[in-house]
């Protein structure tokens, strides 16, 4: 069998076959840095707070947004209470001896957002978060140019409440898909206590230049 120049013939195996590999597509880029779109998609869903450096939390890598609750963090000072991150000290929080005893929430959270270059990556994100408050995804325009965008994403999203905002190759945002305040979302639980106290960790962090220390 000839073969084209350019191409790799690939050999199937015992009937002694070949084929040409199938057209690999390039990746969709981001057209800016992921805390460039985070900081300009905070400001485009009206997210008026702080935009803490990216996280991990259980495995998903996010952006939050969140301010200080002036009271709340006050009476922590005067309890002597920092941030707890250590997750099995604070899921006690939540059972009904302590509760009452428990230090209050420090932080609020606006939002959270993930900046994916696909819609499975930056839902899969997003979802644990969108249970408790409103959560986002950031994606390049071109990523949504797709029947599976159209046909896939935007049920699930809508489903969860999740907003989306979408880059061009200016980095120019703008908004796709608006989240839903009348979804359902979660009480305060172990998981909600557990990220408030690492956002809290944040916020105050940014507060406290480095050569302080």
């Amino acid at each position: 069998m000839a073969v084209t120049p350019g191409h790799t013939a690939v050999t199937s195996g015992s009937n002694g076959t070949r084929s040409a590999p199938s057209r690999i597509v390039a990746p969709i880029e981001l057209p800016a840095s992921g805390d460039e779109l985070a900081a300009e998609a905070a400001a485009q869903l009206g997210w008026d707070a702080v935009l803490l450096p990216r996280l991990t939390m259980f495995g998903r890598r996010v952006y939050v947004v969140a301010r200080l609750r002036p009271e709340a963090h006050a009476e922590r000072i005067a309890l002597g209470v920092g941030p707890v991150t250590d997750r099995a000290s604070v899921s006690t929080w939540t059972w009904p001896e302590l509760a009452a005893s428990a230090p209050p929430p420090a932080a609020e959270i606006v939002g959270v957002l993930a900046v994916a270059r696909h819609w499975r990556t930056g839902l899969a994100a997003t979802v644990p978060f969108a249970r408790y408050g409103d959560a986002a995804m950031v994606l390049p325009h071109s990523a949504t140019l797709s029947h599976d965008y159209v046909d896939n994403c935007l049920p699930r999203a809508r489903a969860y409440g999740l907003a989306v905002v979408t880059a061009d190759e200016n980095a120019t945002v703008g908004l796709d898909l608006s989240g839903r305040d009348e979804r359902i979302t979660l009480g305060e639980d172990a998981v909600s206590r557990w990220v408030n106290e690492v956002v809290y960790e944040q916020l105050l962090a940014l507060e406290t230049p480095a050569d302080a220390h």
